[in-house]
Formats: C-alpha cells, structure tokens, sequence
C-alpha cells in the first residue's frame, strides 16, 4: 500500500499535489525520505472540511461574518443568481469553494463558475440559478447589464445585497442554532463550521427517508406528502423545497 503512495506522489509532485493521508503516512515513516517542497493538499470529499486544513472554508469563514454567511447559505437553498466579488482571486475562489461546501451533503446543481473570464461577463445575464465569482474591477461593467434578482456578496467590503428575504423564509429554529454554532469562539477551528452547517441540512431534509416507499419487484418511489406533513413545522419551506435541483439529486 505504502508504495502505491509513494508512486502516486511522485505523480503529483510535479503539480506540487498531494493527500493529507500521504502526509500522515510520511510521517509515520520517517525513512521514506519524502522531498521537502511546496504542495497543496487535495480535499477530502468523503469528509467534513476543517479549519485550518481547508483553505477555502478558512478563508471564507475570515472573509465572511456569520450573517452574511446565513445570508447567502439561505439564498443557495433557494437557487438564486448568486454573485461573488472580492479584489484578490485567492480570496475570491476559495469564498466561492467554500460557501459550496455548506451545502454538503447536497451539491450546487446549476451553473458554477469560481472565476469568470471578462469576455463571459454576460453569463451574470443568464435566466437560469448560478453562482459565480467576479474580480471587483469588473462589476462596474457587471452592474451596467441588466441584472434582475441577483444576489450579490462583496466579499472586501462584507456586505450582501439581496432583492429577497431569503433568509427569513427559513426554519426559525435551523436559523437559531446555526448562529450560535457559528458565533462560538470554538468554530474557528475543527470541523465545528461544516458540522453546524451539515447539522442544519439533515433538520430540514433528514426526514426524506421516510417518505420512501419500498415495494417489492417494484422501484423504490418518493411519496411528497408524506415528506411535507412529517414536520409540519418546517411544511412551508419544503413545500418549496421538493422543487430544488439540491433536493432531487439527494433523492436520486
């Protein structure tokens, strides 16, 4: 097994790429003689992304105050067009990287694009939900197309602008605990931020097990109404829910 690291590592040491398995295996072995130089450790994705092991959640977690974060976390579960804007494209695709990962277990389903080029600016255009990062000595030109219902995070300035009210249409007590999860001095680091995130995502969607329906000989079917009366609390919002790209791919 330790020589299939060392060969895939060597693979990667040109792109200067590696795991943090590799590493963690390196260092229990200190006579693998493993080169001193710079790499970048490829996330997991088969596990929660920690601070300060994840670099976009980390910078992301810096970058955005915790209301603005809500904000847009409210405004992905509800599809909208969604604009990211900082001055320093490190910051910028790890922001965009990282408001994506709170939506695990869930993927963003539409159009994603971490850095848009400034001849495809008329992608912040389109009809359809997206989200998208933008160099702040671009929006001028942005902002001069026209825009209709896009939510926009200026990361420099932390401040969000939003033509809906995204977030007060979210289940209260979701909305309660993750602020006080978030707020805590302890979610600076571990994976307390994607954990409190990851929390919220099974209180409004766990129950979707229990709206299937195991028939033998038969495909396993998804019965709506069962899922909308199993938490009357939360019916409003997953009487809208049912209807998102996010909620059919877990489904699937």
């Amino acid at each position: 097994m330790k020589n299939n690291y060392t060969k895939l590592f060597h693979k990667a040491q040109q792109l200067g790429v590696t795991t943090g398995r590799f590493l963690r295996d390196q260092k229990r072995d200190p006579s693998s003689g493993m080169p001193s130089l710079s790499y970048f450790i490829a996330p997991d994705i088969n596990s929660l992304p920690t601070i300060p092991e994840s670099r976009n959640l980390t910078e992301y977690v810096v970058a955005v105050d915790v209301n603005n974060m809500l904000h847009l976390y409210a405004s992905m579960l509800h599809e909208r067009r969604i604009i990211i804007t900082c001055s320093k494209l490190s910051t910028l695709t790890a922001c965009v990287h990282g408001s994506t990962a709170m939506l695990y277990p869930m993927y963003w389903q539409h159009i994603y694009i971490p850095v848009l080029p400034p001849h495809l600016l008329d992608y912040c255009c389109a009809p359809m939900p997206y989200l998208i990062g933008i160099h702040s000595s671009l929006m001028e030109k942005v902002r001069s197309r026209a825009l209709e219902d896009v939510v926009i995070l200026n990361v420099d300035s932390n401040t969000l602008e939003s033509p809906f009210n995204d977030l007060e249409k979210m289940p209260p007590d979701v909305v309660s605990i993750l602020k006080v999860k978030l707020k805590k001095q302890s979610a600076v680091t571990g994976d307390v931020v994607a954990r409190a995130f990851l929390r919220a995502q099974a209180a409004i969607f766990g129950s979707y097990q229990d709206a299937l329906k195991f028939n033998s000989d038969e495909p396993v079917t998804f019965c709506e109404e069962t899922f909308l009366n199993h938490k009357p609390a939360l019916k409003d919002f997953l009487q809208h829910a049912v209807h998102l790209q996010l909620f059919k791919q877990v489904r699937l």
